[in-house]
């Protein structure tokens, strides 16, 4: 585990130089909204950094996480005048946000008290890395990874809209429309997988809770069926393909295949894959047929035949 952490810090600071100077430069304009956003995005780093070590609840950035990008979004868009293509581009995430914190908070990750509520189990785990045991290990893990990676990599991967400046004027045409309904459509996926899990582990915990039989599906204890029994994380799958396709907005509006915006979805790829691993781990070891599922079921691209 930590030489993927090592891996993601490296690959947050190779990739975006990288495919920033192999890109063409950013007008005054880009520069100066691109440095003011990536201020926003430090002092929300150091917002969650503080704050999780104050409460030693380390999902901080969690909660943040689908919030950041719709500021991020609107911000660019408002300092380019309302261009139509960045309007439609706010909407989606403004979509896809709503979605991600309401089903968030229906689990726990919210509190009235905004720096309580549930934290995410895997962090527990990472505590008892012995690489990361030990307060100030696991402080230097929260500032570099946690708080400063996690929220960099929302910043980056949202940033395709501040690339659709170059392709100002062009209008709104029918590749806008296509990544569109493909968004729409992943956010419709990403909802009902995150149904499904939720209904599962709702009546799983009603059942233990009433110290009723776990049978059937609920005796493996996860989820196996709908769209998971088509792939292991449909949730992920979705989520990286609603901001690959972001991504494409930038084409749309430029005619640039490749251009140092695809950053942040190249990054955010490598994190799932990563945190799949990571979960799958603790999953395989903490119920028996996990791994026959691992076996059976692809993880993000479901079989077609």
């Amino acid at each position: 585990m930590l030489r993927t952490i090592i891996l993601l810090l490296v690959a947050v600071m190779i990739i975006p130089i990288a495919s920033f100077y192999l890109s063409a430069p950013l007008s005054a304009e880009q520069m100066t909204i691109l440095k003011t956003s990536c201020y926003i995005m430090l002092g929300i780093s150091i917002f969650c950094f503080v704050l999780s070590e104050i409460t030693q609840n380390m999902s901080q950035v969690d909660k943040l996480w689908s919030i950041k990008p719709i500021i991020y979004a609107w911000y660019i868009t408002y300092a380019f005048h309302w261009d139509p293509r960045m309007i439609l581009m706010s909407v989606l995430v403004t979509l896809w946000g709503a979605r991600l914190t309401y089903n968030f908070g229906r689990r726990g990750g919210y509190s009235i008290k905004f720096w309580e509520g549930m934290e995410d189990y895997r962090w527990e785990v990472l505590r008892q890395e012995p690489a990361l045991k030990g307060r100030f290990r696991f402080m230097l893990f929260n500032f570099f990874f946690i708080s400063l990676y996690q929220n960099a990599l929302v910043w980056l991967f949202t940033l395709p809209i501040l690339f659709t400046a170059n392709g100002m004027g062009n209008g709104i045409n029918i590749y806008d429309i296509i990544c569109s309904v493909l968004i729409i459509g992943f956010i419709i996926t990403e909802t009902i997988a995150d149904q499904q899990q939720f209904d599962y582990q709702t009546e799983k915990y009603r059942k233990i809770a009433a110290k009723e039989p776990l049978e059937g599906n609920y005796a493996k204890g996860f989820i196996d069926t709908g769209l998971w029994g088509k792939m292991r994380h449909p949730n992920y799958a979705s989520e990286q393909a609603i901001w690959i396709v972001f991504y494409f907005f930038s084409v749309a509006a430029t005619g640039a295949w490749f251009n140092w915006s695809g950053a942040g979805a190249v990054l955010l790829i490598i994190l799932f894959h990563s945190s799949a691993d990571f979960s799958e781990g603790i999953s395989a070891k903490k119920y028996p047929l996990y791994k026959e599922y691992i076996k059976n079921v692809p993880r993000f691209i479901p079989k077609l035949f």
